[in-house]
């Protein structure tokens, strides 16, 4: 059986990697429109119409806006912007962080993808909140470097030009919209302190979480907790720190759907670094897309990844 998918802005970063994954499978067919009538509401509430599942790439507001386009039809919907992951009528589109969040997926109209750094904040913490190990008031840092290919047209124009030089750091007024999906799916209950920057290279991800450890906590707690919640996972993978090296590529998984997870030890075992290694167009973006648009269409989640 075929499933209908239109992606919603195929022409961005995103989306030509979510087509990329597509194109070559019998089991879907794309609902595309010309170029010169991807603005055109009217070709794209038809294109809305033609398709199972319709999967937006675009800025936060035109997702709203696409949404209420298609609001009145059977079209299901992945948003890969960030203007629903806090939303309650849409499931969060991290399969991993639990049982309930795979069924809710499979059977939603409207799935959020989550962010690329808050794929991996969420991935680290949200194991670690509910086993009991962090707790949901700690006062924590996020930390994080990725590609510039996440910041859009903009951002990537600068760098491929030269002109953004070859490392920032923003963020620095507390305000980052990813804070509040961070917040609730890693069962916070205070606000980190997020302070992300973009490096120059197109695509990888690095996020990191240093922690002191409280009296009688073990390393080793921390890494069998993460273990156990991700045992089974098809993407999601802990490994040891002398797996992954002194030094962390940020662009090591570039081009897959995994992501890697692993728990860095002081000399003392007083304090951990949290590190999480990911492709920021892979399973923070497009190929979080196509896993959840798998589990949508009850297909094996492994299909083009």
């Amino acid at each position: 059986m075929t499933a209908s998918v239109f992606i919603d802005g195929e022409a961005g970063t995103t989306g030509l990697q979510i087509r990329e994954r597509l194109a070559p499978r019998a089991d879907i067919a794309l609902v595309q429109i010309p170029a010169d009538q991807r603005k055109d509401p009217a070709a794209r509430r038809e294109a809305f119409a033609a398709a199972d599942v319709a999967i937006l790439c675009l800025p936060d507001a035109a997702a709203v806006d696409a949404v209420a386009l298609a609001e009145s039809l059977p079209v299901r919907i992945i948003d890969a912007s960030s203007a629903h992951r806090v939303h309650s009528d849409w499931a969060f589109g991290f399969p991993e962080l639990s049982a309930a969040a795979r069924v809710q997926i499979g059977a939603a109209k409207y799935v959020s993808n989550p962010g690329c750094y808050p794929t991996g904040a969420i991935a680290l913490l949200a194991p670690l909140v509910g086993a009991g190990l962090v707790a949901p008031d700690a006062a924590l840092t996020i930390n994080a470097v990725s590609g510039y290919s996440g910041g859009g047209k903009s951002l990537i124009a600068e760098f491929e030009e030269g002109s953004a030089g070859q490392h920032f750091v923003y963020g620095l007024d507390h305000k980052h919209k990813h804070i509040p999906e961070i917040v609730r799916s890693a069962g916070l209950t205070r606000r980190p302190i997020f302070v992300p920057s973009v490096g120059s290279f197109a695509q990888g991800m690095v996020v990191q979480i240093p922690l002191h450890l409280p009296a009688g906590q073990r390393v080793d707690q921390l890494t069998e907790a993460l273990a156990a919640h991700y045992a089974g996972a098809r993407f999601v993978t802990v490994v040891s720190p002398e797996a992954i090296g002194v030094r962390i590529n940020p662009e090591r998984l570039n081009g897959t759907n995994r992501m890697e997870l692993s728990v860095h030890p002081g000399p003392d075992g007083d304090r951990v670094v949290l590190v999480a290694t990911l492709d920021n167009l892979g399973k923070g973006a497009s190929g979080a897309a196509v896993q959840n648009l798998n589990i949508m269409l009850g297909l094996d989640e492994g299909e083009g990844l």
